[in-house]
């Protein structure tokens, strides 16, 4: 993983490793959402002074907007998964600034934003039931999911409630604990790219394998 060792910042993101990443901006009001954006190039310093990566809410690099407290209710679960992994790799730990921008790298961003995706508009009831799906899927699927969602609803209003952004909803949040690894987990690697292909894995899935109960 991108960002493996003591040069990491952020969440696992090494600029000398690879300059795709993302950052979580949060700002110095409670009262006012938290913003995850995709990025390709890096030079140091450039957000050291800024609250926000973008500034606009239709930027193309903004994939999504989470309510502050929707945001609070995953923290700590997503915390824990990147950690441990940082942990398993002799890597630095991560946290969340207060107030700023947070770097991670690219696997963390996609696995972060496919749970955001997941949850921005659902009913926070289901936040956790989103949570526990999603930390039963391994991150090779979550990056398979995130890809096909950023294909075509990628940006953060533009593809809002729709196509794959309302099938991961539904995956993750409408079905009990467990039945996503059982139904929408067949195939779902098939279709990564060159880096994250897991060999062997030939089934693609469908939007349908996605909504099935």
């Amino acid at each position: 993983m991108s960002g493996a060792g003591s040069k990491g910042v952020g969440f696992g993101f090494n600029p000398d490793e690879s300059q795709h990443y993302f950052l979580v901006s949060i700002s110095t009001s409670n009262a006012v959402e938290v913003w995850i954006s995709e990025h390709m190039s890096w030079s140091r310093g450039m957000w050291d002074t800024k609250i926000r990566a973008v500034t606009k809410e239709t930027d193309e690099r903004l994939r999504v907007i989470l309510s502050r407290d929707r945001w609070e209710r995953i923290v700590p679960a997503v915390t824990a998964e990147f950690n441990a992994r940082l942990k398993a790799q002799g890597g630095r730990r991560g946290r969340w600034r207060e107030k700023g921008i947070t770097p991670l790298s690219r696997l963390f961003g996609k696995e972060l934003v496919l749970l955001a995706w997941a949850i921005e508009d659902a009913d926070p009831g289901r936040v956790q039931t989103a949570v526990a799906n999603w930390m039963g899927l391994t991150p090779e699927e979550r990056w398979w999911l995130y890809t096909m969602t950023n294909a075509a609803t990628g940006q953060a209003l533009s593809g809002r409630n729709r196509g794959w952004r309302v099938a991961v909803r539904y995956a993750l949040c409408e079905n009990p604990v467990g039945v996503v690894n059982a139904e929408a987990r067949v195939g779902l690697i098939a279709g990564l790219d060159g880096k994250e292909r897991v060999p062997g894995d030939k089934k693609q899935v469908t939007f349908d394998d996605l909504v099935r109960e």
